[in-house]
């Protein structure tokens, strides 16, 4: 059984990805609903929160833990590999080296919260990654929160999007990294904004192929229909609701009840 984690609902992107690639396994997703969103908390709490629910699906037997969740894993995936000993940990990371690699101008943006933002994991992939481009780190305050409230884009909202992006394009800049899972979700807004000027870079795919790799058997799943549960710390009733909502249809069909759990 492969768990994958989130604050929320961004996570699902991820999700997504590891149900299509791998069709057999079992999959656990884990929302920490009673306190989305993690973006603009705490060090200190985001790192409790990653290693109770690290817990608690370990617990549940799961075999490999996807931390779909660019906050969480620039904040504490360390500490979580050092609680969980023998367990994979896959970790979501933004995008950085695949937008620095295929840049033409070498300018590429990060969209983000403001606690991937400003985090020294991010500046040192950028680092690392991109020291030979122009990096602009971008934080956007309240977008994964618009994810979750899964209301209509309001003319408000719409209008904060384009003050994002359209300097962005006006600066040159290509490649425009979704440093945030729940980001996926606002690619029908941002993307009618590039008119070929720049491309969306999301990691949900790279992440599931590293998934694969490393699931073995727990990957493979059994000869039966492959179970996928839905859990929630608040609310789980509103990850059924979501995934129609969000397009994933798949999972929709694929997932039983969903479950309210304490950690």
């Amino acid at each position: 059984m492969i768990g994958v984690f989130d604050s929320g609902l961004g996570g699902l992107s991820v999700l997504a990805a590891i149900a299509r690639a791998l069709p057999r396994a079992d999959l656990v997703y884990l929302a920490d609903t009673a306190h989305v969103p993690w973006g603009e908390k705490p060090d200190g709490f985001i790192t409790g929160r990653v290693l109770a629910i690290g817990e608690q699906l370990a617990a549940q037997g799961c075999k490999l833990i996807v931390v779909a969740c660019n906050t969480a894993t620039t904040t504490a995936i360390q500490s979580l590999r050092d609680h969980l000993h023998g367990i994979p940990i896959v970790g979501v990371e933004p995008g950085v080296k695949p937008a620095a690699q295929t840049s033409p101008a070498g300018r590429i943006a990060v969209l983000a919260t403001a606690a991937t933002a400003n985090s020294k994991r991010l500046a040192h992939l950028i680092e690392t990654h991109a020291a030979h481009a122009r990096v602009e780190v971008v934080a956007c305050p309240g977008w994964a929160t618009h994810v979750e409230t899964l209301q209509p884009a309001t003319g408000e909202f719409r209008a904060a999007v384009v003050a994002k992006i359209e300097p962005l394009l006006a600066a040159g800049i290509d490649r425009i990294v979704l440093g945030c899972t729940h980001y996926t979700f606002l690619t029908p807004l941002i993307a009618p904004l590039l008119k070929g000027r720049a491309e969306l870079v999301d990691v949900a795919a790279a992440v599931a192929r590293q998934v694969v790799r490393l699931s073995g058997e727990h990957g493979l799943g059994h000869a039966g229909e492959a179970r996928l549960t839905l859990q929630a710390t608040a609310r789980p009733e509103r990850l059924l609701v979501a995934l129609p909502k969000l397009g994933l249809y798949d999972l929709a069909t694929r997932s039983g009840p969903a479950e309210l759990v304490s950690c």
